[in-house]
């Protein structure tokens, strides 16, 4: 049986359903499979016609042992998890026409119109069958900073065997971003908008850290997580990486770049795992914005927290790239007594440097780029003028990054990520092309339809974040509890 353990190398290997439902592992580190499976090219090449739900159930069922989820079960889970997308195959590919060999892969065809969804749907459904089959429930606890939240709200909302609170730096995420989750009237849907934050999203992180920590707590709650720490999201999102590379090489082989717009090092961490199992990728190209934490790390050798800077593709201000221990884990002889080593110096300090050897054997096959919000507008503006295609800010720093190193890829055909729709950000759209009023690529009937719902939700200063959510996590634990048994 495949057993999965903590990158950090405490506590005891524990398997597939244990993993998922803790989230973090008992030492605070990420689980990680005890070895990854390899994929040949000759199954790549039986792989090369299958639509996207087939070829997740090819790749998820790598993880996961028979004995625990059958092949019938997770495949109803898959089709749950991607029915309700707007697209037959989950993504869709869009060859430029102003740019040779560029393909952009739409990632924002699911109910939250971000690339979210497609990790978070899986998760979400696994969880809910995992949870009832024990006739157990959890309390989740999620970090956004502008679309994992949206997206775990709307596959948790209804579901019994889940209560989920969704932490968001108020004023840091666009409005039509907070109302995907605040117009949610679910009774198991519980927003908190968190005012002053001076690091976004990662001071979320740390106060959800700290509950963690706290063991009586999160026994009493049952707290788990499912932001990409959870393994769940990382082998479901593997799936759009083989999806894409099967859709544009012409051979089983050939070489084919992959720009994503990068904060959380979540989503590549993903591909890179996709690509340490055997799909042919030559680049990952790590488009940072201003807020180059992947770009420091990449290019520098050096992890560090710096000040965090507003931008316009607000989804990836990110410092603290959490998936990247989890990655460096299979980059460093899986030694996880360094991983342990390193992190630790670097939560005390702020900053570590990485040795020649570490630097040279994680960043082989990554090209990294910073790209600021004049080139995100410059990008979005130029594509849609040249193409009629419209941009959302994340998926224009894929080509804004990509932009700046061609020479350096070969002209090899390259896939740039998509991962939001451009109606999340509609300011953005405007200042970008200089208009008034939204072309209707700008806009989408859910987004719309939230625009005239009632909202609900907590708002609570960063300063007395730990302690009130203490409180409100517990007081709603019993009183759901309460509720249940009557």
């Amino acid at each position: 049986m495949l057993k999965y353990i903590s990158n950090k190398g405490g506590g005891k290997p524990v398997n597939f359903e244990t993993a998922i439902l803790n989230g973090f592992a008992s030492d605070g580190g990420l689980y990680v499979p005890e070895k990854l499976p390899k994929i040949s090219k000759n199954e790549l090449k039986k792989w090369k016609g299958l639509g996207f739900k087939d070829l997740c159930f090819e790749i998820v069922s790598l993880f996961i042992d028979r004995e625990i989820i059958s092949s019938d079960e997770l495949k109803i889970i898959i089709d749950k998890s991607y029915d309700a997308f707007e697209v037959e195959n989950a993504v869709t590919l869009y060859k430029l026409k102003s740019r040779e060999q560029t393909y952009i892969m739409e990632l924002f065809h699911g109910p939250t119109l971000s690339f979210k969804d497609i990790g978070q749907s899986f998760l979400v459904n696994l969880l809910d069958f995992l949870l009832k089959r024990k006739k157990e429930s959890l309390s989740i606890i999620v970090a956004t900073t502008g679309d994992t939240g949206p997206a775990a709200a709307n596959y948790i909302a209804g579901k019994s065997s889940l209560d989920a609170w969704i932490l968001y730096p108020k004023g840091l995420i666009t409005e039509e971003q907070e109302r995907q989750m605040t117009t949610l009237h679910n009774n198991n849907i519980h927003p908190v908008g968190v005012y002053n934050c001076p690091e976004g999203g990662d001071n979320l992180d740390t106060v959800i850290s700290k509950l963690y920590s706290n063991k009586k707590f999160k026994k009493k709650v049952k707290l788990s997580s499912i932001n990409s720490i959870n393994w769940g999201r990382i082998i479901a999102q593997m799936t759009h990486y083989f999806y894409g590379y099967l859709k544009v090489a012409d051979y089983i082989g050939e070489d084919i770049n992959i720009s994503v717009p990068s904060g959380g090092f979540g989503n590549l961490c993903a591909g890179g795992f996709a690509r340490k199992m055997g799909l042919p990728i030559k680049n990952f190209i790590i488009a940072n914005n201003k807020n180059e934490s992947l770009n420091r790390i990449f290019r520098n050798g050096v992890i560090s927290k710096d000040k965090i800077h507003e931008t316009i593709s607000s989804a990836i201000d990110i410092i603290t790239p959490y998936n990247f221990w989890r990655y460096l884990y299979f980059c460093n002889g899986q030694n996880s007594k360094n991983i342990k080593k390193w992190s630790n110096e670097f939560e005390t300090k702020g900053e570590f440097h990485f040795d020649d050897k570490t630097f040279k054997s994680y960043r082989d096959g990554f090209l990294s780029f910073s790209v600021s919000d004049k080139s995100t507008i410059g990008t979005i503006k130029s594509i849609y003028e040249n193409e009629n295609y419209l941009l959302d800010p994340h998926g224009s720093v894929a080509i804004s990054a990509l932009n700046s190193m061609d020479e350096k890829l070969s002209h090899n055909k390259t896939i740039c990520l998509a991962t939001a729709h451009p109606a999340k950000f509609p300011k953005v759209i405007l200042k970008s092309l200089n208009k008034t009023k939204l072309p209707e690529a700008g806009k989408h009937k859910s987004i719309e339809g939230a625009k005239k719902k009632c909202q609900k939700g907590y708002h609570c200063d960063y300063s007395n974040l730990e302690k009130s959510l203490l409180n409100a996590i517990e007081t709603n634990w019993e009183r759901s509890k309460k509720i249940i048994v009557k």
